[in-house]
C-alpha cells in the first residue's frame, strides 16, 4: 500500500483557480494531520479542500489514502476511482486501488470485451479531452495544407501523393475529435458508482417487495443503467442486472 502523500505545491498546481497561499496552507495542514495519523481530521480537511478549491486527482488520492487508513474501504475505492477518472495514468492511485479492491468481498469476473475496444479505451485515456482536440485541429490544418498542395501541384505524381496524405490526415483528425468527445464524456458523466453499505441486496424491481437477485458488499463497483425515484438500476461486470436504493451507493 503506497502511503505517499502528494506535496502541497503539486496539489496547488492542479487546483485550478485556487487562492495560492490559502490552498498551500490547507493542503499542508491536511497532509500534516495524515502524517500524525489523525485520519478523520485529515479526511475532513481534504473534503473541504475539494469543495472550496475544486477537484484534483492528487487530493482525491490523498483522501483515498486517509479513508483506507480509517478502514473505510468503500470510500477509499471511491476516491481512488475519482482520481483515476481525472488522471487515468496516475500510477500511485492505480496501485492503491488494486490493494483496496483485495479487501472487497465480491469477486465479480468481468465479461471479456473485444481486444480492440480495450486498446481504444486505454489510448483515449492517455491524454485529456482538450489535448485530443488540439491534436485534431493540428491534423486538420495539415490536411488543409495538403489539399492546397493537391489543387496547385504542378506534377501528377505530387497530386496523387498529396491526395492520399490529406485523406489520412482527415481520417485521423476526425478520429482524434471523436476521442476528445469520448474523453470529455468519460469525465462529465457519472454512470458508475461504488457500493457504500456493508451488504445490500439487488432487487428485480425498484421496490422493497421485489425478488431478491443477488447481494453486493462495500467497495463493489457498479454501472448505473437508469434510475426511478430512490432506486437505481445497476449492472455488474459479469452482466447481472438489478435494482438497489440510491442511498447505498455513491457515484464516481
Amino acid at each position: 500500500m503506497m502511503n505517499r502523500i502528494i506535496t502541497p505545491l503539486l496539489c496547488l498546481l492542479l487546483l485550478f483557480g485556487s487562492s495560492s497561499i490559502n490552498a498551500i496552507d490547507r493542503v499542508k495542514e491536511a497532509n500534516d494531520l495524515y502524517a500524525q495519523a489523525e485520519y478523520k481530521m485529515a479526511i475532513k480537511e481534504y473534503e473541504e479542500i475539494l469543495v472550496k478549491e475544486g477537484v484534483s486527482p492528487q487530493i482525491y488520492y490523498n483522501l483515498g489514502n486517509a479513508y483506507y487508513k480509517s478502514n473505510e474501504i468503500g470510500r477509499a475505492i471511491l476516491n481512488y476511482e475519482r482520481a483515476l477518472k481525472i488522471d487515468p495514468m496516475m500510477e500511485d492511485a492505480s496501485y492503491n486501488l488494486t490493494i483496496a479492491q483485495t479487501k472487497v468481498v465480491d469477486n465479480i469476473i468481468k465479461i471479456p470485451t473485444f481486444f480492440l475496444f480495450e486498446w481504444f479505451k486505454i489510448l483515449i485515456k492517455l491524454i485529456g479531452s482538450n489535448a485530443w482536440l488540439y491534436i485534431s485541429v493540428f491534423l486538420f490544418i495539415l490536411c488543409l495544407l495538403f489539399v492546397f498542395l493537391f489543387i496547385f501541384a504542378s506534377s501528377r505524381r505530387l497530386r496523387i501523393v498529396s491526395f492520399y496524405i490529406w485523406m489520412v490526415f482527415l481520417v485521423f483528425s476526425i478520429l482524434t475529435l471523436v476521442f476528445s468527445n469520448v474523453r470529455k464524456s468519460q469525465i462529465e458523466k457519472h454512470n458508475e458508482a461504488i457500493v457504500m453499505s456493508g451488504v445490500i441486496t439487488a432487487k428485480s424491481s425498484p421496490d422493497k417487495s421485489g425478488t431478491n437477485l443477488f447481494q453486493l458488499h462495500e467497495g463493489t463497483k457498479v454501472e448505473i443503467k437508469s434510475s426511478l425515484g430512490n432506486w437505481i438500476e445497476i449492472e455488474l461486470g459479469n452482466g447481472s442486472v438489478g435494482w438497489v436504493e440510491k442511498v447505498h451507493t455513491e457515484r464516481i
